[in-house]
């Protein structure tokens, strides 16, 4: 089971309030603001600053 693409609609980055972008090749919610990247585990999006992983521009999805 995927993440639904009506709760990446909804949630936010909780630093900026932002909006994520999916990245399903990571499994990801990227802050392109931020330049964070939120893991989602068993389909449950993980938006803690301590379990991102910071992004480098090259990183940032298109």
């Amino acid at each position: 089971m995927a993440i639904d693409a009506k709760l990446v609609e909804i949630i936010a980055c909780p630093i900026c309030k932002g909006k994520l972008q999916l990245d399903r090749a990571h499994n990801e919610l990227v802050c392109r603001f931020d330049r964070l990247a939120y893991p989602i585990t068993e389909d449950i999006p993980v938006l803690l600053e301590n379990k991102a992983r910071k992004l480098s521009l090259d990183e940032l999805p298109a």
